[in-house]
């Protein structure tokens, strides 16, 4: 079985209340980290690099997922759009050409908004 590949574009899951799609997406996190199986890489875009710096509420679960192995990357233009350049405490920074590379390199993936 292939591993997953998730593109996380925002910090809230679903539409509708912000509130109920923040609560979502940390539910979602918490159960990805507890799963039996893993991605392989997970990819943070615009809002979602939100829930890689400091005061997320899943940073917890997020550096699970990399002591089990799971590649994190947050886009560093989106971390200076949102003045979070200096705020990073799981995964690592990449860049544009660094995640169009390795979307283009991956099996599946999912995109999560």
């Amino acid at each position: 079985m292939s591993q997953k590949n998730f593109f996380i574009i925002t910090d809230s899951l679903g539409k509708g209340s912000e509130e109920l799609g923040k609560q979502l997406m940390k539910n979602f996190i918490y159960t990805l980290a507890r799963s039996e199986q893993k991605p392989k890489k997970i990819f943070f875009m615009n809002e979602g690099v939100r829930l890689t710096c400091e005061g997320s509420p899943v940073l917890e679960d997020l550096q699970a997922l990399v002591d089990a192995g799971v590649e994190l990357n947050s886009c560093g233009t989106c971390l200076d759009y949102y003045e979070l350049q200096d705020s990073l405490k799981v995964g690592s920074r990449s860049g544009m050409a660094q995640i169009v590379e390795d979307m283009l390199s991956l099996d599946d993936s999912i995109t999560i908004r």
